[in-house]
């Protein structure tokens, strides 16, 4: 009987084989080494150091390959060792592991009631926005059949907030510079009265807006469209024509005392009696390659006197009324 059972848990002799001559030996190096794939790297790195260890003691022993053909031989077998290795790494962490679904982000994480919400509302201000821009482009449109048939809901629409008045489709746009001007009659405190001389409110806008970053739209357009709304509301001979043009007779007083009050034009126990406009309106000069020949010469609208009793009347009550109001709140107190 041998000395060495193989049944036996006894390790091999100094004479024995061990490796693959052995039935368990070949078992036992598979389980340390983790199996197939182990068994595989740990086999291409044994092969790897033992050619490095050949062209070594090549070298060392004096063949007859060159001292660089050794080093380059130990490179490459280094190189193929880290790689095999690498290899298995790579391998073995790609099977591992597992892609993770991204997440959903923005409309689509909603759920679908409100994903039809959204859309819906969307829908609604697109259909808005589209409807405005139709209507404000009718208005600022030349007449055409559409505005003939439905100028009035148009004009709904527009006016008052969304008003415009780009002269985007006029043939000729405008080229001329109006000044509006006032003055004023006060009664002094002694019983006399005086005549201002005339305050030039467009000039007092321009100051205004020059240098302006965000001007008012007081300051831009107040003056000018209350002048635009009295000349196309008024004939040839400065009379109404309807109850618009009261109206804008109306607005441009109250307009002339509040500047003239800002400009303080009544003085120490003066009144503003009556006020009076007139327009200075002045051709803009053409380019020099145009070859059109306008008239530099001004033209001045001077308009009748106009008497501010109603309106001083109405503003009297009103502090009358403010003025009751707050000592009847005093007398509660």
């Amino acid at each position: 009987m041998d000395a060495y059972d193989k049944d036996s848990d006894a390790r091999p002799g100094q004479n024995e084989p061990d490796g693959p001559d052995r039935p368990d030996g070949g078992e036992a190096d598979a389980e340390e080494t983790g199996g197939p794939a182990g068994a595989a790297e740990a086999g291409g790195s044994a092969g790897a150091a033992g050619a490095a260890g050949t062209a070594m003691t090549s070298e060392a022993a004096g063949t007859d390959g060159a001292p660089g053909e050794a080093a380059g031989a130990v490179e490459e077998a280094g190189a193929v060792a880290a790689g095999a290795v690498g290899g298995g790494s790579g391998e073995t962490g790609a099977v591992s592991s597992a892609r993770r679904p991204e997440a959903r982000t923005g409309v689509a994480a909603l759920s679908p009631r409100y994903q039809i919400g959204a859309v819906v509302a969307l829908a609604v201000v697109a259909v808005a926005v589209c409807a405005h821009l139709g209507l404000v482009f009718l208005h600022v449109a030349p007449s055409n059949t559409l505005t003939k048939q439905h100028g009035a809901a148009v004009d709904e629409w527009v006016f008052p907030e969304f008003e415009q008045n780009w002269k985007l489709f006029a043939p000729n746009p405008l080229q001329q510079n109006v000044s509006v001007q006032v003055r004023a009659e006060i009664g002094t405190a002694d019983g006399g009265i005086r005549t201002t001389g005339w305050y030039d409110l467009s000039a007092e806008d321009g100051r205004a807006i020059d240098g302006n970053p965000l001007p008012s739209h007081t300051q831009q357009n107040e003056l000018r469209r209350a002048w635009d709304f009295f000349v196309a509301t008024h004939d040839s001979e400065d009379r109404p024509v309807g109850l618009r043009g009261s109206l804008s007779e109306t607005y441009l007083r109250r307009i002339a005392l509040l500047r003239l009050d800002r400009d303080d034009a009544a003085g120490p126990g003066g009144v503003v009696e009556r006020v009076q406009y007139r327009s200075r309106t002045t051709n803009v000069k053409p380019p020099s390659w145009s070859g059109e020949k306008v008239s530099a010469r001004p033209t001045v609208r001077e308009l009748p006197w106009w008497s501010v009793s109603p309106e001083t009347e109405d503003a009297a009550d009103t502090a009358a009324g403010k003025a009751g109001r707050t000592g009847k709140e005093g007398g509660a107190a």
